[in-house]
């Protein structure tokens, strides 16, 4: 794996393309790279399957670009993205995966930011909520640590159905991860049902390792082995949100990951068949005692 992402981005460094290149999940495919974020397109499911980008103070201390509110079609991708009419009367929000008040630091990156390959569907009550005041998280964060990595995007554990002529598919839940590399590293993910919640940011915080497991992607690999082992498999609140600190407990959050149909499925039928079972040896019990 190591191997693999090294020579990827030997081969993005030669060739001198576009994008952020540092800390590219792996596997990775079916990439589109734009000046300011790159992206792996799920043509099954017609969004992204992740957008990585770099943020850094001056970015935002910059920011004030006028909303440009045009979505566009992205002619980078090969199969032909999603189109803003998809989205039209479907009950959901053009949701940005890479808002585009990160982007709102020059024009080029206000117009990519509003290209469909980087929009999902998002329930309003989730893209107006707790999403925005993440997104704001990240922001003072990038302020305060002068430059994150940030992936973000969809996670079809659990979906909603399809929107569209495209049939776009509704995302159960979003998933956001940054990396700080400062002196002290420091890592955090969130896994966030696409709903409306009034619980804390704080409650949707996962481990990397649990993030990987549901998505099915490795994230920041490129990191030595000793740092993203210790990094990745735990949650730790200090540093990202007033009053914690290193010395309390790691917390475990593996009951916020949403759990694959197929396992659910599964144990419904089991809990099902077991029911049956149980009834009909009853039945069998009271059949003897009347003889």
């Amino acid at each position: 794996m190591k191997f693999l992402s090294a020579l990827l981005f030997l081969i993005i460094s030669v060739s001198g393309v576009a994008g952020p290149t540092d800390f590219i999940p792996m596997p990775a495919k079916d990439i589109v790279r734009h000046t300011y974020y790159v992206l792996s397109y799920n043509e099954k499911f017609e969004q992204a399957n992740w957008v990585y980008y770099v943020l850094t103070d001056s970015m935002v201390i910059k920011g004030g670009q006028e909303r440009s509110n045009k979505f566009k079609v992205d002619k980078m991708v090969p199969t032909g993205s999603a189109k803003s009419a998809d989205y039209t009367k479907s009950g959901f929000d053009r949701g940005h995966l890479c808002p585009a008040a990160d982007m709102d630091f020059n024009p080029v990156a206000m117009e990519e930011s509003f290209l469909m390959s980087n929009i999902s569907p998002q329930a309003p009550e989730f893209n107006r909520g707790i999403w925005k005041d993440l997104e704001t998280d990240v922001r003072k964060w990038a302020k305060k640590e002068h430059k994150i990595h940030v992936v973000t995007g969809p996670v079809f554990a659990d979906s909603k159905g399809v929107i569209g002529e495209d049939k776009v598919l509704i995302p159960g839940y979003f998933f956001k991860i940054i990396y700080d590399e400062t002196d002290q590293p420091k890592m955090i993910a969130f896994v966030l049902p696409n709903s409306k919640t009034d619980r804390p940011i704080t409650d949707f915080a996962v481990t990397a390792d649990e993030l990987e497991k549901v998505t099915g992607f490795d994230f920041f690999s490129q990191l030595p082995d000793e740092l993203e082992n210790r990094l990745e498999n735990r949650v730790d609140l200090s540093g990202w949100f007033e009053g914690y600190s290193t010395s309390q407990p790691i917390v475990s959050k593996s009951s916020n990951t949403p759990v694959k149909s197929s396992e659910s499925d599964t144990t419904f039928y089991l809990i099902l068949i077991s029911v049956i079972v149980l009834v009909v040896i009853l039945v069998m019990i009271k059949g003897r005692k009347r003889r």
